[in-house]
């Protein structure tokens, strides 16, 4: 049951991103706002919504940022993962769509292995060179549609997918030791409202023309809905690595791509290639497959550890 409990959190979760995906890029295409003043309002709004509600319960909100060892990794944490994150996935949105954005962030596991064989100076295991050139394959065909001399989207575009893969390694990898020193809901709601509050300075949000759209009823729900969704996003993710494996999390987290691609060709009425949908199998298939090659030499590690201990 408890297992069933954690499916669903991360199929919901994954849901609920893939739409705030695609919902961002609707409000980029159809209204005057900046992915600055957007992000701005989001993280501020729901970084203090969780450091309250933590509060309510009584739970230590004040000890990471009170610590100035933890606290400056924090702040690294806010500048160059949070808002890195999901400023360089804003922006591949808007230069792009939303299905190439979010399929860009699963190209993080790649630079994930090359950060890991360099710190380690070793060359990557051979399921990681080969989950590597699987993935590739799969981004090659759905940014060319399986030819060379046919890129489908701009330069710009690329950039801006090559950083959020860039910065997704980055949000993944970093905060590790933070995540087990200090409460994962405090770090969240801390990094969001630092990091909102450093984008909101230096895009000097008090003077943009854009606080009117947040008083009119659609500028009210769209807000809403844009913080709501990809606050409990993130939560059901976590909240499901209680009750599922890693590996289980990684292939249902495929639901989100699956649920963007739905959204832009119904409400988009964008359709991918045939060869581009192969390159999106494909990448799919090998991510998960870096992902469960992970999750083997890490319990192999563990197991020798343990013997030899």
């Amino acid at each position: 049951m408890l297992r069933l409990k954690g499916i669903l959190m991360i199929v919901m979760g994954a849901m609920l991103w893939g739409t705030t995906g695609s919902l961002t890029e609707w409000v980029l295409s159809n209204t005057d706002l900046t992915v600055p003043f957007l992000l701005t309002v989001r993280l501020v709004v729901a970084g203090s919504g969780i450091l309250v509600f933590l509060a309510i319960k009584k739970e230590d909100v004040f000890g990471v940022v009170k610590t100035p060892y933890w606290r400056n990794q924090l702040i690294l944490f806010s500048i160059f993962g949070m808002v890195g994150l999901q400023f360089t996935f804003s922006y591949a949105i808007e230069t792009s769509n939303a299905v190439v954005a979010t399929l860009l962030q699963f190209s993080a596991p790649i630079f994930v292995v090359l950060y890991v064989s360099l710190s380690h100076k070793k060359f990557p295991p051979r399921y990681q060179i080969l989950g590597i050139v699987g993935t590739l394959a799969g981004l090659f065909l759905l940014l060319t549609n399986g030819s060379l001399g046919n890129l489908l989207v701009s330069n710009e575009a690329l950039i801006w997918g090559v950083a959020v893969g860039l910065t997704f390694a980055f949000y993944t990898l970093y905060p590790a030791r933070l995540m087990k020193e200090w409460s994962v809901l405090a770090i969240v709601g801390w990094s969001m409202l630092i990091g909102g509050i450093v984008l909101g300075l230096i895009n000097r949000v008090w003077q943009s023309d854009h606080w009117p759209f947040l008083v009119q009823p659609q500028g009210l729900l769209i807000m809403s809905i844009l913080i709501i969704f990809g606050t409990m996003a993130f939560l059901l993710f976590l909240a499901s690595m209680k009750y599922i494996s890693a590996v289980e999390t990684s292939i249902l987290s495929s639901v989100e791509p699956l649920t963007v691609m739905v959204i832009a060709v119904i409400w988009f009425d964008t359709m991918l290639h045939s060869i581009q949908l192969l390159g999106v199998v494909l990448m799919l298939v090998f991510v998960t497959w870096l992902s469960i090659g992970g999750n083997k030499a890490a319990v192999e590690s563990k197991s020798v550890k343990q013997k030899s201990a």
